[in-house]
């Protein structure tokens, strides 16, 4: 997906725009650093790949790392999904 086919449909989904779980997470993370730019990215990847409870259960991920890999281990239907959010997420964000 090309940068400007994403951009484009971040503002078609409700709700884009206002700050996500994944955004807020990612800001309060040491990974992030508080990188603003960073973490709207990827909230924006998760906007387009993951339903909004999906969003709210990997946000606990930035929490909790060990969380994640319980849920790796326990549903791979989530997990699959969460793969394809990190991939968009690296695509999309990499600088």
């Amino acid at each position: 997906m090309g940068r400007l086919t994403a951009f484009i449909a971040i503002f078609l989904i409700p709700g884009a725009v206002a700050a996500g779980n994944i955004e807020r997470a990612c800001l309060v993370s040491e990974r992030a650093g508080g990188n603003r730019a960073l973490c709207g990215c990827i909230q924006q990847a998760a906007d387009l790949t993951l339903s909004t409870r999906d969003q709210r259960r990997a946000a606990g991920f930035f929490r909790d790392p060990h969380r994640a890999q319980e849920t790796r281990q326990s549903d791979k239907i989530f997990w699959d999904r969460y793969q394809r959010f990190g991939q968009t997420a690296e695509a999309f964000c990499r600088n």
